[in-house]
């Protein structure tokens, strides 16, 4: 949940199922007090669907209870050595999902609107701890930044000849 949504692990413990409606996950960060409504990607809505609820509270432990946070952490700990993973936190995942979603071509207020990150935060991210400099340079990324470019130009140039009836 946490590289899907880029939610914090505080708010994703205390995620009631009735947060969950099918397409979006809907919370208020405890953290900054904003609303986010993420819309639930294939593979999580996947788990989701496919999980048996057990409670009232999404992420339970073995035990089918709500996960306390020092417990949790514990888990994630133990989790993250059985699969030989080092150094990485929950938190991590966070600054994983934007940056996943800006090499997906996101905008930095797309993702802004999935995270609850303010756009001086997610751009923050991006430059100074996850994405390597010379993907700011990346050839691919500047011809996607031109094609957006082109196609805004293209819409407003129709939407501005059906508005003065030009059909040049």
């Amino acid at each position: 949940m946490g590289l899907w949504t880029g939610q914090r692990k505080g708010d994703l413990l205390q995620l009631p199922w009735s947060g969950y409606d099918g397409t979006f996950i809907r919370l208020r960060q405890r953290k900054t007090d904003m609303r986010v409504a993420i819309p639930v990607g294939g593979p999580l809505k996947a788990a989701l669907d496919a999980t048996r609820k057990v409670g009232w509270i999404i992420l339970v432990n073995h035990h089918g209870r709500p996960w306390l946070t020092n417990t949790f952490g514990r888990g994630w700990r133990e989790a993250c050595r059985k699969a030989g993973v080092t150094g990485l936190t929950f938190h991590d995942l966070r600054a994983t999902a934007v940056t996943r979603v800006s090499l997906a071509g996101c905008t930095v207020p797309e993702i802004a609107a999935i995270t609850g990150h303010s756009l001086a935060g997610v751009a923050r991210i991006l430059d100074a701890h996850y994405l390597h400099r010379d993907l700011h340079r990346d050839p691919a990324l500047a011809a996607s930044a031109i094609r957006k470019l082109e196609e805004n130009v293209r819409r407003s140039t129709l939407q501005t000849n059906l508005q003065t009836g030009d059909n040049s």
